[in-house]
């Protein structure tokens, strides 16, 4: 009997910690499936990077959402966004309050190399998604190479090969290199570098400038001195806007020597107009002027933010819409479902439409060889460069087999 009794006893608690885990489940489900599906914007908003990223970053992440009419699997898209200083430990505290308190999907832009890796660290810790598009090292799909980050824009393999490779066979093949002095500098010397010791040129040195910094004078006449027909900029951003000024201030062009702007975008060329600009030779991800599809998505831009969108800008627009168009397929916001079905569709929008999510997290897609209209040649403002080539993906990026990533067996 007190077997019996015993086994009763037994039986009812069982059924009432059943009961109750269905009874606190409940709740719990209803509310996650009309939960935010929340996406983080982390970029430079005040510093070297802001034209570039910034505001216009987070406006065409709205543009992306409001092309879902601000909803997902029946859930509300909620959107953050935060600057993250340039600063990689204040990136890290950012990424790590999204994903683990403030309920974050995936988070997008990641302003610098060093910012990047740091946030990377918290998308593998917490299995949350991250997709890059502002950070350029060749790095982040290559050694810390991460299951969760997709880096999409253009890295500084593509763009020394891309622009390294096209100089080199014009006859520039002796470069100096006015690097600046943190991963992402570093990244872009290494790169191009290698890509011109390739062709048969050589690289007679370089000098390491700080982040932000606004005398490049010490620099310049560094680089003067070594005789390079190529000074390259291994630098971006307001870095590269005061070099290329003070390089026209220093006479270095009209002494013979030329610049290579490794990684230069649209609003570095408005800021420094064409007069100093002309002639230069640059790639880019996205020029709004290529076809009509660039054209309406520039257009769109443009008449929210007054200016043309930077290839990063379009490129966040097109990260955040493919994201959506995944969890939309995948039917959830599960980490891994997503990704896969990520890697599974291809890459169609204003940005581009080759696009292919690699395993070790590039997004592979054509890259544009641009030069800078001179002053006469440009019809209105920004129109800026004659396009030269369009280099396909699988030229302009590192092969998967060459890049290190150590998920790639």
């Amino acid at each position: 009997m007190k077997s019996f009794d015993r086994a009763l006893t037994a039986l009812a608690l069982t059924t009432a910690v059943v009961l109750g885990s269905s009874l606190l489940s409940a709740p719990v489900q209803a509310q996650q499936s009309t939960a935010p599906v929340k996406i983080g914007v982390l970029s430079d908003f005040t510093s070297v990077y802001s034209d570039i990223g910034g505001t216009g970053n987070v406006e065409a992440t709205k543009m992306a959402i409001e092309d879902f009419k601000s909803t997902v699997l029946g859930r509300p898209i909620g959107l953050l966004t935060a600057d993250a200083q340039n600063k990689a430990d204040i990136a890290a505290a950012i990424t790590r309050k999204w994903y683990e308190s403030e309920g974050v999907d995936m988070i997008i832009d990641m302003p610098t190399s060093a910012t990047a890796l740091a946030g990377m660290e918290m998308s593998k810790r917490y299995e949350k998604i991250m997709i890059v598009t502002d950070a350029a090292s060749s790095d982040i799909t290559g050694k810390s190479c991460s299951p969760y980050t997709a880096h999409w824009t253009y890295d500084t393999y593509a763009n020394a090969k891309t622009v390294g490779g096209a100089i080199v066979k014009q006859g520039g093949d002796s470069w100096f290199f006015i690097t600046a002095d943190y991963l992402f500098g570093h990244s872009i010397e290494r790169d191009t570098g290698e890509v011109v010791r390739v062709a048969g040129g050589k690289v007679l040195g370089s000098a390491r400038a700080p982040l932000n910094t606004a005398d490049f004078s010490s620099f310049l006449l560094q680089a003067q001195a070594s005789k390079a027909k190529i000074i390259g900029l291994a630098n971006g951003g307001g870095d590269t806007i005061n070099t290329i000024k003070q390089a026209s201030e220093f006479g270095i062009v009209a002494g013979g020597q030329n610049l290579a702007g490794i990684v230069m975008f649209i609003s570095d060329i408005h800021s420094l107009g064409l007069k100093i600009a002309q002639g230069l030779i640059i790639t880019e991800a996205f020029y709004w002027d290529q076809n009509e599809r660039t054209r309406a998505f520039g257009k769109r831009f443009f008449d929210r933010m007054k200016r043309m969108p930077t290839m990063n800008q379009a490129a966040t627009y097109s990260g955040t819409l493919h994201y959506l168009k995944a969890v939309q397929a995948a039917g959830t916001t599960d980490t891994k479902a997503v990704l896969a079905k990520m890697r599974e569709m291809p890459v169609r929008d204003a940005f581009t439409e080759n696009g292919v999510l690699r395993e070790d997290g590039r997004m592979v897609h054509s890259m544009l060889l641009l030069e800078v209209k001179k002053p006469e040649e440009s019809k209105g403002s920004w129109d800026y460069y004659k396009i030269l080539a369009e280099v396909p993906g699988e030229q302009a990026f590192r092969p998967l087999k060459d890049g290190g990533c150590p998920l790639i067996k």
